[in-house]
């Protein structure tokens, strides 16, 4: 039905309400509401997005800024050590700041590489940097986990790898995170995979002081890498995570764990198969104990000194992580056999001359003591430093009977001595007579002994304070063969063989005579011994007798000091100067005449090439300790420059070599000339085809190769031979008889005591080895009366020239060309001389009145620089007098000279 509006018309209705719905206001439909809010949301989101975006760009900018380059792995070469070889190749001692034995990825087994991607990250070969999904859990974890600790880490092996080799921090951060990712995909695209690993296993810390797995191999189960078992392989892929946690000494249950739970890891990944597993967790866990080797017994001064010499050359990255191999010329045996000869010289002054020192410390425990109250109060001591390893402490359990307590097979940890069998024994009859006379023992003192083989009864010992040095070297090429610098390197690491400057007393003298050889005047010159003055200086001969007109040659023997003061006055100190700064004696000496009496100050090392020089018929011998420097490659990098070169015999008869190259430079020499050269037209071999090769070869006596000797000449060969004969004659008849003593090769050598006795020096050789002895307190002070060097370094010097004499063969002191040598009788006995040519044997000519003598001013006698009295003469050869001397100033313009006797009668300046 319709209804119909009252005005009847069917429109109206309609009309109506449209007019009604004209004149009321629009009504916007719902969902245009819904849009709006989108729409606003949608740009805030897009401002906001972009807003982040910008953020998000800038923080990434800021990081990848600063980033490192990966380049540098492609060449990556570990830190690793340096080694140092004796001269027969034996290893004599390590240097390094982290001990890394580095293994190429193609040494390390199959089973360690699988332990340890096993451990850190198995996906290690499918990803490219990072593990999203290891992120990802480790993220939701953290999120789980108590305030405070630390958060689990999520990096993989390539990760580590950006934040060992290039970041270096292991700073808890966003940023540090983000700089490890971006960095792992970009070592990802430079390096494979295998690369990665190899820098990883070789380059992370696994504790104990081993760095990389080498090293943990060694450190933990002393073996190399390939012999360690499934077990042990788990066990070293456990410390990555904590070291210190998993030590398996303090935590063996956590240790345990840790690896099982590696072997489970490795049997998941179907790197081992899990009876494999089983069985490997079975095994207990068990480590070998490994000391790292430190220097060879006996060669600790030998291998610090060349570890100076190399810091100096290289510096300290180099020398301690540059994994040089150096070789040196160390004779091992000899190196020991001299520094037990100087220990034993030293005991035996030190017993005689100083007497007991007393005990080490005293323990005051109740009396009498029971076996085990003695061992444990013994366990409570420290060994005191110097003390040598056969020496025992001891506790003396009875003093008037001399009974005492030790511990044999001990081991001194942390100073104190852990293990070891207690032993009771007696001191010898004599040591207790040696000890009443000073201080008696006491029960509960402490004491070193020395056990007796196969006898009851021990030696008493005590650390000396006298100290000494020797260096026996090859005196034609320089090479050190033992170096031994005091009593002992634990005590002290002073080297009193190279860095204490000491006066060589008379045994300077010999380089006195060799100018006066250079300049012509011959052996049998005589000159008057008898009192000399200058100014107040009086000075004298040690026996204070005179002998007047006497040959150069018996004063040599006899060490008579006026003679060498009046030839030294007659040559001038100039020309001594500078032949002493010629063979490395001294860098630079006051031109006054005490000097020629050994008033100067120079080490054993520089007396000894001095002497060497004498020995190679006046050629400069430097004194070396390393034949050369490898590097990791195995490339000689460096070798002393020796200025010996093989060249054909006709070169040395022609008197040229055109063959021979120019002088090097010091940075030339130092290359091996074997080492690769570049390859230039200059260089290129010929073509083969164009270079005619004879049939036979014929070589005539021309052609063989000779050896030329290039070093700095610093005398004649004839003048150098001259001193050589006269100091035969010191160890024949003279003052140096101890020294020669059983020797049956020909030697030649001189005494040296300094002013006061405050040195004992002997310095000798044969046509092949040089050996130099001193003898001295650190701090100057007398050895006693008469306490020369002929008695106290002569015999030192006897028993170490046997030792490396042994098996050698007997050689003679070739005469060179121009001299010739002569039996006369020098009015105090007969002697053998060599005399160049012109010059008369037994015959002293007048030189004062030769117009050819050289005509010596004040400044060349250095008579003006002697002090008014005698107790000033220190002041005047140290001080102005001595600056005023042309030529005594040092390097820098400082002017300051070698220090002066130390007190007393100057006149004794030169002794035996």
């Amino acid at each position: 039905m319709t209804s119909t509006p009252p005005s009847g018309d069917p429109d109206s209705f309609s009309r109506q309400d449209r007019d009604k719905t004209q004149s009321s206001p629009l009504r916007r439909p719902r969902f245009r509401q819904w849009r709006m809010l989108l729409g606003t949301a949608a740009a805030v989101l897009l401002v906001g997005s972009a807003g982040g975006a910008v953020v998000v760009w800038s923080q990434y900018q800021s990081i990848v800024a600063d980033l490192p380059t990966v380049d540098g792995l492609r060449s990556y070469q570990p830190p690793v050590m340096s080694r140092l070889y004796a001269g027969d190749d034996q290893l004599v001692a390590e240097l390094a700041d982290e001990r890394r034995v580095f293994v190429p990825s193609n040494a390390i087994p199959d089973r360690v590489k699988s332990a340890f991607i096993a451990a850190e990250d198995q996906k290690f070969w499918t990803h490219k940097g990072v593990d999203p999904a290891a992120i990802i859990r480790a993220g939701l974890t953290d999120l789980t986990r108590d305030k405070g600790r630390r958060p689990i880490g999520a990096s993989t092996i390539t990760q580590q790898v950006a934040r060992v080799m290039l970041l270096g921090s292991n700073a808890v951060s966003f940023k540090r995170k983000a700089k490890e990712a971006f960095l792992a995909m970009r070592i990802e695209q430079v390096l494979p995979k295998e690369k990665i690993l190899e820098i990883y296993l070789n380059e992370i810390y696994l504790g104990n002081g081993a760095y990389g797995i080498g090293a943990a191999a060694q450190t933990y189960f002393n073996k190399p890498l390939d012999q360690l078992d499934n077990a042990e392989a788990a066990f070293l892929a456990a410390l990555p995570k904590s070291p210190t946690n998993y030590n398996p000494v303090r935590f063996p249950d956590a240790a345990r764990g840790r690896r099982n739970w590696v072997l489970e890891r490795m049997a998941d990944i179907g790197a081992i198969t899990q009876d494999d597993a089983r069985q490997a967790e079975a095994e207990p866990l068990t480590t070998t104990s490994f000391s790292r080797p430190g220097p060879a017994p006996g060669s600790e001064w030998f291998a610090e000194e060349v570890r100076r010499e190399l810091l100096e050359k290289y510096g300290q990255d180099v020398t301690m992580q540059g994994g040089l191999d150096v070789h040196t010329s160390l004779d091992l045996p000899l190196q020991r056999a001299a520094q037990t000869i100087l220990q034993q010289g030293l005991m035996a002054y030190d017993r005689q001359h100083r007497g007991w020192h007393g005990p080490v410390t005293h323990l005051s425990t109740p009396i009498p003591l029971s076996q085990e109250e003695w061992v444990r109060a013994l366990r409570t001591v420290s060994a005191p430093a110097g003390m040598l390893d056969q020496w025992r402490l001891a506790i003396v359990l009875d003093g008037n009977k001399g009974q005492v307590g030790w511990l044999e097979g001990s081991v001194v940890r942390r100073n104190t001595m852990q293990g070891g069998e207690p032993h009771t024994g007696q001191i010898q009859t004599k040591d207790m007579a040696w000890v009443r006379r000073s201080r008696p023992l006491r029960t509960g003192d402490i004491v070193m002994v020395e056990p007796q083989t196969g006898q009851a009864t021990v030696a008493l010992m005590q650390i000396p304070v006298v100290e000494g040095a020797i260096v026996t070297m090859n005196a034609r090429t320089g090479r050190v063969l033992a170096l031994v610098g005091g009593w002992s390197f634990q005590a002290s690491q002073f080297d009193r063989a190279t860095q204490a400057l000491r006066q060589p007393g008379s045994s300077f003298k010999p380089f006195v005579y060799l100018q006066a050889m250079e300049q012509g005047i011959s052996p049998s010159q005589e000159f008057d011994d008898s009192p000399v003055s200058y100014g107040t200086w009086h000075p004298n001969n040690y026996e204070k007798d005179f002998w007047g007109p006497t040959s150069l040659h018996d004063a040599l023997r006899e060490s008579r000091n006026l003679v060498t003061i009046r030839l030294a006055a007659h040559l001038g100190m100039n020309t001594v100067a500078d032949t002493a700064i010629k063979l490395g004696l001294v860098d630079n000496m006051p031109h006054v005449l005490p000097a020629a009496l050994g008033a100067v100050e120079t080490t054993v090392l520089k007396e000894a090439g001095a002497y060497a020089a004498l020995a190679a018929g006046g050629r400069k011998i430097t004194p070396t300790l390393i034949d050369d420097v490898q590097d990791r490659d195995g490339r000689v990098i460096w070798r002393p420059a020796s200025g010996l070169s093989l060249v054909s015999a006709a070169s040395l008869v022609n008197g040229a070599d055109s063959t021979a190259p120019a002088a090097q430079s010091d940075a030339e020499a130092a290359i091996h000339p074997d080492a690769p050269q570049p390859h230039t037209e200059a260089n290129a071999p010929a073509n083969n085809a164009s270079v005619a090769q004879p049939a036979v070869v014929v070589l005539t006596p021309d052609d063989l190769p000779a050896l030329r000797d290039d070093r700095p000449r610093a005398a004649s060969e004839q003048s150098a031979f001259q001193i050589t004969t006269m100091l035969q004659d010191v160890i024949r008849r003279g003052t140096g008889v101890r020294a020669g003593e059983g020797i049956d090769v020909p030697v030649a050598g001189k005494t040296g005591t300094s002013q006061n006795f405050n040195d004992a020096w002997f310095a000798g050789y044969t046509p092949e080895l040089v050996t130099v002895v001193w003898v001295g307190f650190d701090t100057p002070q007398s050895l006693g009366r008469n306490e020369t060097g002929g008695a106290i370094a002569g015999p030192l010097w006897n028993k170490v020239m046997k030792t490396a004499l042994k098996g050698q063969p007997k050689l003679d002191f070739a005469a060179p060309d121009g001299v010739t040598l002569v039996s006369y009788d020098t009015g105090r006995g007969v002697a053998i001389d060599a005399f160049k040519d012109g010059q008369l044997p037994g015959v002293s000519t007048n030189l004062l009145s030769n117009v050819e003598a050289q005509q010596l001013s004040a400044s060349d006698t250095g008579a003006e620089n002697m002090p008014d009295s005698e107790s000033d003469m220190a002041a005047s050869v140290n001080g102005a007098g001595a600056q005023g001397t042309a030529g005594t100033s040092q390097p820098g313009g400082t002017g300051a000279a070698p220090p002066p006797p130390s007190g007393g009668d100057i006149g004794m300046g030169g002794l035996y």
